[in-house]
């Protein structure tokens, strides 16, 4: 396990990590290419089971007014078990298209990869 690919501690509601930061300024621009209808940052909390929730990073509107929940990781390593379980559990549980997000390798965050759920 690499240790530098994980943040050392939570951030306050609201705030981005690097990588959140660039995948939004990512859909700023697809929104304004108009290829989205909307998208916003921590805007759907899920609760999954008693004292169980899901707070996926991105809620974004389609060209196709589906909506979709976007969960952004730095990297593939440091998606864990438990984050896992959390997207697979709200898919069987929500009528949301889940994804997730990781950047490209060597491409310092401007182009995603996008995995659906």
């Amino acid at each position: 396990m690499n240790k530098r690919l994980y943040a050392l501690g939570r951030l306050r509601r609201g705030e981005r990590n690097r990588t959140e930061g660039a995948y939004e300024q990512y859909l700023e621009m697809l929104l304004r290419a108009g290829e989205i209808f909307w998208y916003r940052f921590e805007a759907i909390k899920l609760r999954l089971a008693d004292n169980t929730f899901l707070t996926v990073d991105f809620a974004v509107m389609n060209k196709s007014s589906v909506l979709e929940l976007h969960d952004v990781k730095g990297d593939r390593a440091i998606f864990t078990d438990d984050a896992k379980v959390k997207i697979k559990v709200a898919a069987e549980q929500y009528p949301f298209l889940f994804k997730i997000v990781y950047p490209v390798k060597g491409t310092k965050l401007s182009k995603w990869e996008v995995v659906e759920v």
